[in-house]
Parts: C-alpha cells; sequence; structure tokens
C-alpha cells in the first residue's frame, strides 16, 4: 500500500512538474535537463572505472559535500567522482565543478530508471547528503550491494520516518551502510526505530567550508571603495518579503549604515522589483561607479555574496518567511557577524544554535527588526569587535566534521 503511495507521489509529481514547466523557467529546466538523460550518462560514461556517486538536492548540499569532495580527490585521485543534482539551481551554478569527472541530474525515480542508472554509473559507494531519500535508488543500490552513506544527516520527531505511517521511510533507512549525523537529537531518534549500529555523531560539513570560504575571500576594492568609511549592513539570499522589510527599515538606519543586498533569484523581473522598491536610493553592481553615493547597493550576479561578508557589521539572511526556510547562516557567521533572519528557522540546527548563544535574532515583523537593527547598530565597536571574536571562534569550534567523517569513509567504504 505505502509502494503504491510512492508511485501516486512520484507520477504526482512528475505531472506537477510538466504543467508548472509550462510557464515557470525553473521546472522547464528540470524538465529540459532530464531529457534523454539516462542515454546522455551511458554514452558519456566509459567503462571500467571505479566511481564515487555523490547526490546533491541542490546548492546547499553541494556545499556540504564539498569539502568532502576535496579530501576525496586528495586522498583516492584515482576513483572518478560522480556528482548529480536534483535541482537546476545547483546543476546550473556547479555543472563546471572542476573537482567532479562528471556532473549530471539525477534522473528522476522509479524502478526502471533507477536500475538503468546505478547499472551504468556502477558506483563502488554512493552518497547523500543531508536529505533526499529516493526509494528505488536506495533499493537497487541495496540490492547490487554498493555501500550507501548519509553525511550531515539531520532528523526532525515530526518526519514521517517516525511515525506510524513511515513504515517506507524506515525501510530506506535502514537499508545505508553508514550515517553520518549532525547532532544527538538524530540519533536518539535513529535508535527509537532500531537503528543504533553503524551511525556517527561528526557535525556539519557546512562548517569547513564555511571555514575554507573565509580563508580564501576575494577582495572588491569598487565596494570598498563605495562603503568607503560607512558600516554596512549585508542581506544574501534576501526574498520579496525579506526584501519589503528591510526597505521599510532603512529610514532608521544612521547616517553612517548602509545596505548591501543580494537576492536569491536575480532574474531580471525580479531585480527591477527590488529596484523599483528601493528607489533613486539604490544601484546595481554591475552599474556602479566610483563617484556613485547611493546608499543601497544591489549585487546583480551569482558567486560574489560568501566572499563579501567580510565587509559587513551586520547581516541578515533571507527565506525566513518562506516554507523552506532560511538560507546559509554559516557563511556570515564565520565572519564574526550578527546574523538576522525571519521565523521559519527551527528545522535548521546551526541556525537554532546561533540563537541560542546569541549570535542570531529572529524576526517575525518590522517592529522587531527595526528593535534588533537598532540594538545591534547602537553597539560600541568595542562590544562588537567581542561580540565578532566569540562568534568566531564558536564557528571554528563546531568545525572537523569532514576529518571524523573521511577517517570511518577512508578505512571502511573507499
Amino acid at each position: 500500500m505505502q509502494l503504491l503511495l510512492y508511485h501516486l507521489f512520484l507520477w504526482l509529481y512528475r505531472n506537477a512538474i510538466r504543467i508548472a514547466s509550462l510557464f515557470d523557467e525553473k521546472a522547464r529546466q528540470w524538465r529540459v535537463g532530464r531529457r534523454d538523460i539516462i542515454q546522455k550518462i551511458k554514452t558519456t560514461l566509459p567503462h571500467h572505472e571505479e566511481r564515487i556517486w555523490i547526490h546533491c538536492a541542490s546548492v546547499g548540499e553541494f556545499e556540504q559535500a564539498r569539502p568532502l569532495i576535496e579530501k576525496i580527490r586528495e586522498q583516492f585521485p584515482k576513483r572518478k567522482i560522480l556528482i548529480t543534482f536534483f535541482s537546476p539551481s545547483g546543476y546550473h551554478q556547479y555543472k563546471d565543478y572542476p573537482l567532479a569527472d562528471y556532473i549530471f541530474y539525477l534522473p528522476f525515480d522509479g524502478r526502471r530508471r533507477s536500475a538503468q542508472f546505478v547499472q551504468i554509473v556502477n558506483p563502488s559507494v554512493a552518497i547523500f547528503v543531508k536529505y533526499e531519500f529516493w526509494y528505488y535508488y536506495i533499493s537497487k543500490l541495496y540490492h547490487a550491494k554498493r555501500a550507501i552513506i548519509l553525511i550531515s544527516g539531520t532528523f526532525r520527531p515530526e518526519q514521517p520516518f517516525f511515525k506510524w505511517y513511515g513504515g517506507l521511510f524506515r525501510k530506506m533507512l535502514h537499508r545505508f551502510s553508514f550515517i553520518f549525523l549532525q547532532d544527538n537529537l538524530s540519533k536518539q531518534l535513529l535508535s527509537s526505530i532500531g537503528i543504533q549500529e553503524n551511525v556517527a555523531v561528526t557535525g556539519d560539513t557546512r562548517y569547513d567550508r564555511v571555514q575554507e570560504i573565509a580563508h580564501q575571500a576575494k577582495e572588491f576594492h569598487d565596494i570598498e571603495t563605495w562603503i568607503d568609511t560607512s558600516h554596512l549592513l549585508i542581506a544574501g539570499s534576501t526574498w520579496p518579503e525579506d526584501e519589503k522589510l528591510l526597505q521599510q527599515a532603512l529610514s532608521s538606519f544612521p547616517e553612517n549604515w548602509k545596505l548591501l543586498l543580494a537576492p536569491h533569484e536575480i532574474d531580471t523581473q525580479h531585480l527591477n522589483e527590488v529596484a523599483t522598491l528601493f528607489g533613486e536610493e539604490a544601484v546595481f553592481y554591475s552599474q556602479l561607479q566610483p563617484n556613485k553615493k547611493n546608499r543601497v547597493l544591489i549585487i546583480d550576479n551569482i558567486g560574489m555574496l560568501s566572499s563579501l561578508y567580510r565587509y559587513g557589521t551586520i547581516s541578515y539572511v533571507g527565506g525566513g518567511f518562506q516554507k523552506g526556510g532560511i538560507h546559509n547562516t554559516l557563511e556570515p557567521a564565520v565572519f564574526g557577524l550578527p546574523v538576522i533572519f525571519g521565523p521559519v528557522y527551527k528545522k535548521f540546527i546551526e541556525a537554532t544554535l546561533l540563537v541560542e548563544n546569541g549570535f542570531a535574532f529572529s524576526v517575525k515583523d518590522y517592529e522587531e527588526l527595526k528593535h534588533t537593527l537598532t540594538q545591534l547598530m547602537e553597539n560600541s565597536d568595542t562590544r562588537c569587535v567581542n561580540h565578532s571574536q566569540q562568534l568566531q571562534k564558536f564557528v571554528a569550534q563546531q568545525s572537523g566534521a569532514t576529518d571524523k567523517i573521511m577517517q570511518i569513509l577512508g578505512q571502511r567504504y573507499l
């Protein structure tokens, strides 16, 4: 019965994408990218290679996998690395990632497609990042006696695995060869459904990734000129709800503060909407000139944000008013910036830890945002420096998950 419902879910999902692709660009990319994908993979991959398959849902999961990919490439240089993405955003941003040998869309789950994929790719080990549990892929890997690994896993009591109706989901988890977790609560939840062996709490590999980003952060002299002697609020990965709140708050900024805004979506329509919202005070980065004195700078490209946090005093991370939740809070935190975000964050362990330790602040409306910004902006420079040092130390203390994972992965499965 549960497998029948899973088939119904797959059918509904595919048809929803088919309909959405008529008017939504991402849905169109999702569909077009998978056209003849099995044949593309078959004609691309040579025979007789030992491959490691790493699957990432999207951008965030790839960033979690990246430190591990680098370690695998360093320690096992002869192994071929094949990466798949579920989302178009992840695939398009990293399709040219140089440390991978092959990068594809993941063919949509199904009995026949998953069997073809596993037979063609023939991975010695399959690594799933954080989540994405596809029944037929896991089943085919399991019956082919391939190692199935989960890294940076995190679980919550409300998930189907721990409900009376979650038998199919529990079956998938029991087929994993090893599960690396972010926290002890996840370990306790797995134990409650009989998964106690081959489980380890190793932490979140994103802490390792953001430490690396901080050490390699780029400099942008044109932005330094624009900032001049001002303090800077950096708002990253923002959605319309975030942008409206920030526009409201801008009028309460002290004179020596500016706003740098990096929207999550940078299609022409949305960028124009953001520019209209902020009016004459705003300028696009692509149009920034040395003599521009605009108070708001809108980043209209992808790839700069993680380095830009180095210039900030306070950060705002978008997505906290979306169903999916907030984006990457660790990228600003690694530079010692206090982080502000919306109310949808509690399923993100790192965000919860930042709030509990006084390094992050959740706001539900304009009044709370204005109050939080006032408190942070009025802090003395000395207090800001102390806060920044404490936060950077906190992030450093959470690092090391990649080495812990590689110690077990390298000894047992690679």
